[in-house]
């Protein structure tokens, strides 16, 4: 028996492709989402800027190549000037009549027009209800340090070389004090605005060592902006023998930014991973979650 013959995919005006079958009761957006990584080095962060060059303009230069209605991309997070990331994540809406592609194809077609420190890890669709900001329950920075008389070539963009031996028990010792809930402006450089608040909650704060490669890892409900190279540098100072483990406690109980440590250098710090609470399906068009009462957690982290 003959297979039924499948509709021809219509095309609009202009070349701009459709879904089969499209109908304007099937035309509202699709929701998707972006897992990124990209390379900080020549970028002024995540976010679009007036003077120089963000990764999100890159993103949505590659998505106008791709869908007439030129869409925006919304991040998770604003990163500074030379942070790199692993797991930036970002949403967008496009018009359903421009669905044609999967999301694995998507990747692949993004990617095609993206420079080569930037790249598109995943895409999936999502509620319309879900963003990638205000959605946001954490979020997971790594930093990066050589620590061994020589620089390693290899690492100079994306690790801190500190030369000089350091104690790493006296480290450990440090990092308990700066776990759990607490008011870090000691950390956090002044980002030229009142904040809300300057109360974070640090879950996790580890510090590994393999040879010469020391990894911080930071993990929170959200950062200040600097705050993750704030406590960075500051640990690296107590691994010199500047500051003690009492010296880090007493600088958080200060609140002010003049008594802490210095800031490490931006090349060293990676945006891991960002996590999500599990979101309702709501793949037959249900209702959405309310947004209602969302704190934002300000500009740049780390």
């Amino acid at each position: 028996m003959r297979r039924p013959r499948r509709p021809e995919t219509a095309v609009r005006p202009g070349n701009a492709p459709v879904c089969p079958g499209a109908s304007p009761a099937r035309m509202n957006p699709l929701r998707l989402k972006l897992t990124i990584a990209y390379d900080g080095t020549a970028y002024e962060g995540w976010q679009a800027q007036k003077i120089g060059t963000g990764v999100q303009e890159k993103v949505e230069a590659a998505l106008a190549k791709l869908f007439p209605s030129q869409p925006r991309v919304h991040g998770s997070s604003r990163t500074d000037t030379g942070v790199h990331a692993l797991g930036m994540v970002a949403h967008l809406e496009i018009p359903r009549a421009e669905c044609r592609m999967s999301p694995r194809k998507l990747v692949l077609a993004i990617n095609a027009w993206l420079p080569e420190d930037v790249r598109v890890l995943a895409a999936a669709r999502v509620p319309r209800s879900f963003h990638a900001r205000f959605d946001a329950a954490g979020k997971q920075y790594r930093y990066f340090v050589w620590n061994h008389p020589a620089q390693n070539p290899l690492a100079r963009q994306v690790a801190w070389h500190v030369p000089r031996p350091l104690d790493l028990r006296a480290m450990r010792a440090a990092v308990p004090g700066l776990v759990g809930k607490h008011d870090f402006q000691s950390f956090a450089a002044n980002p030229g605005y009142a904040r809300e608040s300057t109360v974070r909650t640090l879950t996790r704060c580890a510090l590994r060592r393999q040879g010469p490669w020391l990894t911080f890892i930071l993990e929170g409900d959200g950062f200040l902006y600097r705050m993750c190279r704030g406590i960075v540098g500051t640990l690296v100072q107590v691994g010199l023998g500047k500051f003690s483990a009492e010296d880090v406690r007493r600088m958080l109980a200060r609140r002010d930014r003049r008594v802490a440590g210095m800031t490490a250098p931006a090349h060293g710090l990676v945006l891991w991973k960002v996590r999500y609470p599990r979101q309702r399906r709501e793949a037959k068009g249900g209702p959405g979650r309310s947004r209602s009462g969302r704190r934002s957690r300000g500009p740049a982290a780390g």
